[in-house]
């Protein structure tokens, strides 16, 4: 006996994915500000605070040259962005980077989604204002507990203040 489909495939995946698309659009509430991944726009309406990417090779090198905290599991690098710089001095960027010294791309990938969520809890209390973050991503043998690389974060990002 042969199964016999009742429409196509793909003719069913069109309204299938339409389907969805409205019960989220009516389930989902409404919100303010439109999701960029580049940019993420924190704090309160009347003070916005812009975080963003880093991503061009210039801005990680010129990065390099600023001060840096090392500890076990990363090394976390701050450098004060000049006047001359087209990015607003208002905003705080970050950059991360994990080379393939740390594992292979899942772990480099786990790693990356960890110094993300860190970041995005900890940049917009402690982050400085027209200056570029750079976390470099170290092998560590037993990987660290969150908290503890957040608090070590925390105190990284506090003493690059004192010393910028």
């Amino acid at each position: 006996m042969a199964f016999v489909l009742a429409k196509p495939p793909l003719e069913a995946a069109k309204y299938w994915l339409r389907a969805v698309l409205v019960a989220a659009q009516n389930f989902l509430p409404e919100t303010e500000i439109a999701f960029r991944p580049e940019a993420v726009v924190t704090g309160s309406t009347k003070n916005p605070q812009t975080i963003e990417v880093i991503r061009k090779r210039p801005d990680f090198l010129r990065a390099n040259r600023g001060k840096r905290f090392v500890t076990p599991g990363f090394v976390l690098l701050a450098h004060k962005r000049s006047e001359s710089c087209p990015v607003p001095l208002e905003s705080i960027r970050y950059g991360i980077t994990v080379t393939k010294k740390v594992g292979n791309a899942i772990a480099r990938n786990r790693m990356k989604r960890r110094f993300r969520a860190m970041l995005s809890e900890i940049l917009p209390q402690c982050g400085m204002k027209g200056v570029d973050h750079i976390i470099i991503g170290r092998k560590q043998c037993p990987e660290p507990e969150f908290a503890a690389m957040k608090t070590e974060l925390e105190k990284g990002l506090k003493h690059l203040a004192r010393k910028l």
